[in-house]
């Protein structure tokens, strides 16, 4: 298995090419380089965690994964009420926030459990 193969990953990188595409013409540059800053580090830190030796270190990467996804989440809450977005893409992108944080939520369950 490869980090690749993880369904979260998949889902934040999914998550990452649509915050691009929400913000390509934002001119706010804090706005935006904060909120791509945070959806690169979900995406990233699943696969640092994955590559790390222990399921401890994973979890603790997995961890910080989901505080990242916490943070996009608030943040189209932000977008939306600047109407950087309207409220059915800032709804779309926190339900995808929402699943990615209970995905990551679960695997962090099910590494601790020894598999």
């Amino acid at each position: 298995m490869n980090f690749e193969d993880i369904e979260i990953w998949k889902m934040a990188r999914e998550l990452v090419n649509l915050i691009y595409s929400d913000f390509i013409d934002c001119k706010d540059f804090t706005f935006k380089n904060q909120i791509t800053g945070a959806g690169i580090s979900i995406m990233n830190n699943i696969s640092e965690g994955f590559c790390r030796k222990t399921d401890a270190e994973f979890r603790q990467f997995l961890n910080i994964s989901k505080g990242s996804a916490g943070e996009v989440k608030s943040m189209y809450y932000i977008a939306e009420d600047l109407l950087y977005v309207i409220h059915k893409t800032a709804e779309e992108r926190r339900q995808k926030c929402q699943q990615i944080m209970n995905g990551a939520g679960s695997f962090m369950k099910y590494l601790k459990s020894g598999k």
